[in-house]
C-alpha cells in the first residue's frame, strides 16, 4: 500500500512538473506573438515615415534628405526581418515544435518582401513621371548664341509620334497600376495573417 502510494505520489509530481513546463512553453509563445506584433506596428511607422518623406521629396525635390530617410528605412526594415526570421527558429526548435506559427511569420515575412518591393517601384515609377510629362535636359543641345540654341528635342508632330507617345504613357499607366494592386493584395494577405496571430494570442491568453 506504501509503494503504491509513493508511485501515486511520483506520478502527480511528474504531471505538476510537465504542467508547469506547458504553462512555461505557452508564456513564451505569448510573449513572442506579442513581440511580433510590435515589430509589426514599427514597420507600419517606418512606411508612414517614408511615405511622408516621399511627398516632401516630390514637393521640394530635396535628394540628400530623401536618400538619407531611405537608407534610415532599409536598416529599420532590415532589423525587423532579422528579429522575425530569429523568431520563425524558436517555433521550429523542438522545444516549441510550432511549425504552424513558424510558417505563419514566413508567409507574413513573404508578403512584406512583396509590400516593400512594390512601394518603392511606385516610388521609382512616380519620380520619373509620365513620359509625355518629363522635363527635358537640353545638355547635348548646341548654343550658336548665348540666348539661343538648336535643340535636339524638337521632332516634326506626326501621327507616328503621337501613338509612340500614348503607348509609353498608357505603359507606364498600367506599371503604376500594378504596383498600386499589388501593395494592396499584400497588404490584404498581411492583415488577414495577423489576425491569424491575434487569434493565437487570444487563445493562449484564455489556458
Amino acid at each position: 500500500m506504501e509503494d503504491f502510494e509513493k508511485k501515486v505520489s511520483i506520478k502527480d509530481s511528474m504531471e505538476i512538473e510537465q504542467e508547469n513546463s506547458n504553462c512555461s512553453k505557452s508564456n513564451e509563445i505569448l510573449n513572442l506573438l506579442r513581440k511580433f506584433l510590435e515589430i509589426q506596428q514599427r514597420r507600419a511607422q517606418a512606411y508612414s515615415k517614408l511615405k511622408t518623406g516621399f511627398s516632401e521629396y516630390m514637393k521640394s525635390g530635396g535628394e540628400l534628405a530623401y536618400h538619407q530617410l531611405c537608407s534610415e528605412i532599409t536598416v529599420e526594415f532590415n532589423d525587423c526581418s532579422k528579429q522575425v526570421l530569429e523568431m520563425e527558429s524558436l517555433f521550429l526548435n523542438p522545444d516549441y515544435c510550432r511549425v504552424d506559427l513558424a510558417e505563419l511569420l514566413r508567409a507574413i515575412q513573404t508578403q512584406e518582401k512583396q509590400k516593400l518591393h512594390l512601394t518603392a517601384t511606385i516610388q521609382v515609377l512616380k519620380k520619373a513621371g509620365r513620359p509625355s510629362e518629363r522635363l527635358v535636359n537640353h545638355e547635348n543641345c548646341s548654343f550658336k548664341k548665348p540666348m539661343e540654341h538648336e535643340c535636339v528635342h524638337l521632332q516634326e508632330i506626326t501621327e507616328a509620334a503621337g501613338t509612340e507617345e500614348a503607348e509609353a504613357n498608357a505603359e507606364y499607366d498600367n506599371a503604376l497600376k500594378e504596383a498600386i494592386r499589388g501593395v494592396q493584395d499584400a497588404v490584404t494577405a498581411i492583415n488577414e495573417h495577423l489576425e491569424e496571430v491575434r487569434y493565437e494570442i487570444a487563445a493562449l491568453e484564455t489556458e
